[in-house]
Order: structure tokens, then sequence, then C-alpha cells
């Protein structure tokens, strides 16, 4: 999760390891596509065992087509379990460039690299 890439790369690397489970499990509104990790795959960022895997990039097949407005840039990121102050932390620590918000506090936080 360095935040360099694109998503479809991200995510792409993620099913070409058959890290996550496809085709997305959510797709929500605005184009974001939720992947779930594979059944043994065990994947963690910064330390953090990863929920869920999302992704969104305008005009990629990789992605499917939400029912509203599609995201206006791309985004990529993962769903940690852990409290949004624990995994800031450790973002900065690393020197990364991923920004954090809370999906529920204390518990899960979503980590996010926006282009």
């Amino acid at each position: 999760m360095a935040c360099e890439g694109t998503p479809h790369d991200f995510v792409e690397e993620l099913v070409d390891q058959q890290s996550i489970e496809t085709p997305a499990n959510r797709v929500q509104p605005d184009s974001v596509n939720a992947f779930r990790p594979t059944r043994g795959a065990h994947l963690t960022a910064f330390g953090f065992r990863v929920k869920a895997i999302f992704g969104y990039q305008p005009g990629d097949p990789l992605f499917e087509a939400g029912t509203g407005k599609p995201a206006s840039a791309p985004l990529y990121g993962v769903v940690v379990f852990g409290s949004s102050e624990s995994v800031q932390r450790e973002l900065a620590a690393a020197g990364s460039h991923a920004v954090t918000h809370s999906v529920i506090p204390m518990v899960l936080t979503a980590i996010v690299c926006a282009q």
C-alpha cells in the first residue's frame, strides 16, 4: 500500500495472487467496488489484519459501475481491524501518504489511497 500505483494495478495484483474474491461482493452507488479476502489469504496492511479491499478507476472494466454518480477520481485501499489512532500512528511511522477514515470507531478503519 505505497499509494504509488493505480487502483487497477493494486486490485489486479491481488486477483492474480488469488488473495481476493471476484467479482466484487459489493458495489457502492459511487462505483467503489469492495472485495473480500479469499479464505486463508491472511492479508495485512501496516501490521493490521485486512477485512476488505476496495477500489475504483473510471472507465476500467475491472470495476463494476454503481447505480449513482461515479467517484470523481480513482481511489483504492483496505479496511483493517484497528482504531483510527493506531492505524494513523503506523502510517506516519511508515511515511505513508494514505489517509484514514473510521468505519466503526475503535474497531475498523479504512486506509485510502486517492489519486
